[in-house]
């Protein structure tokens, strides 16, 4: 029997195709059983911070999903927002939303090659998670950033120290500026008790 998509699945995610698996099957639910139910503030609050530290488009949007943090960049006033994603199925359900310019499937742990252009700014909400990215796919993020992007990643607090991205950011040092750690809760007050105090910490800095 084929097990119901949670956040407990999407944890323990190993490879790229159990990836694709896993968000086709929770795609049009996604929202209602997942960001709705769990109180899931992060996407704004990522989107916030961008606007905050001087944030402007042209954004890519990676890890988009169902276009959360999209929504929330274009509440904020920014438009020229384009999307990215390992699952083309929550980018069918991001498309009907009419936010995004363009939608592009892409693995960001490999060199990305589809856009024509560099973006003025990337952010990215939940995509650096257990199960999901870890920090050697930020030099691919910024290989497609102008110099002086803004660029906002939010990254699983546990994530963090497990996968050593302290290290990676010392090491792209020479490529990067105005780097920032901000700390949040990933869900709301109305999320389930078991993650109520989940943190992330949102990276904030400037390509050089």
């Amino acid at each position: 029997m084929i097990k119901k998509p949670n956040l407990n699945l999407a944890y323990a995610l190993q490879t790229v195709q159990d990836n694709r698996n896993l968000y086709a099957a929770w795609a049009k639910d996604y929202e209602a059983e997942f960001a709705d139910q769990m109180d899931y503030v992060l996407p704004q609050k990522v989107a916030e911070i961008f606007v905050e530290i001087g944030g402007i488009g042209p954004v890519l949007d990676v890890g988009a999903g169902t276009g959360l943090a999209g929504q929330a960049l274009l509440k904020l006033g920014i438009e020229s927002i384009d999307a990215l994603d390992l699952s083309g199925a929550m980018l069918e359900v991001a498309s009907d939303k009419k936010i995004y310019k363009n939608l592009f499937t892409e693995d960001i742990t490999k060199p990305i090659k589809v856009f024509n252009h560099l973006y003025q700014g990337i952010i990215s909400s939940g995509t650096f998670t257990h199960g999901h990215v870890g920090p050697d796919a930020i030099e691919n993020l910024l290989a497609v950033a102008q110099e002086g992007a803004c660029i906002a990643l939010s990254v699983n607090k546990d994530h963090w120290l497990k996968k050593g991205f302290s290290t990676k950011f010392q090491e792209l040092d020479h490529t990067i500026e105005q780097l920032l750690l901000h700390e949040v809760l990933i869900y709301g007050a109305h999320s389930e008790v078991d993650h109520r105090n989940d943190l992330a910490i949102v990276v904030t800095f400037k390509k050089v």
